[in-house]
């Protein structure tokens, strides 16, 4: 063989193993970031098997509270449809922004039912409900810095991906990006509105 073969083969092997080490990265962020949705799909899911817990405690002592309960309760429901949706392929942005506005939606709800609860002295000093606020403030906090982690993870996936030349590596293995989860912060930090005629 020539020096010019020679080189042409080092060539050829140096780029197909580039190659495949591109390829092996992008499966390995693709991986890490699937594994910190894990990581928020068992928080979400201990959040809501607590709101059972609490509706059922609270309802012996908000007679007047029905609409209050069940917002709670269909905020919960549209939360677990859209969390099984998402734990389908968390990598869909648009999956990720549909359950991102269903916990949205069941924050507001649990603020409603807080607000609601504030005028219940006997209902606050309840162990039980005590406990289970405790477990879902602690739960919030563990949500929180799953999805942290997460958002990490896709940044870091999505940044890599669209990098040269593994954009073009990521198009040709349809890496797709992937979509963030957030929540609407703004939103849920407005007192929500309670009314009770």
């Amino acid at each position: 063989m020539d020096t010019t073969t020679l080189i042409g083969l080092a060539v050829i092997a140096l780029v197909v193993g580039y190659a495949i080490y591109i390829y092996n990265h992008l499966v390995t962020l693709k991986n890490r970031f699937r594994n910190a949705f894990a990581q928020i799909d068992v928080q979400l899911k201990r959040r809501h098997d607590l709101i059972p817990n609490l509706v059922e405690t609270a309802q012996g002592y908000l007679t007047h509270e029905r609409e209050t309960l069940a917002r709670v309760t269909e905020a919960r429901a549209g939360a677990v449809n859209a969390q099984d949706d998402a734990r389908r392929d968390p990598g869909d942005g648009q999956k990720m922004n549909n359950l991102a506005s269903a916990e949205n939606m069941l924050t507001k709800a649990l603020g409603g039912f807080n607000a609601v609860m504030e005028n219940y002295p006997d209902l606050k000093a309840d162990q039980t409900m005590l406990q289970l606020m405790e477990e879902l403030a602690s739960t919030e906090n563990r949500v929180a810095f799953a999805r942290q982690s997460f958002n990490d993870s896709v940044m870091d996936y999505n940044t890599y991906r669209e990098k040269f030349p593994n954009n073009f590596m990521s198009g040709f293995f349809a890496f797709k990006p992937a979509g963030l989860l957030e929540f609407d912060t703004e939103a849920l930090s407005e007192p929500p509105s309670v009314s009770f005629g």
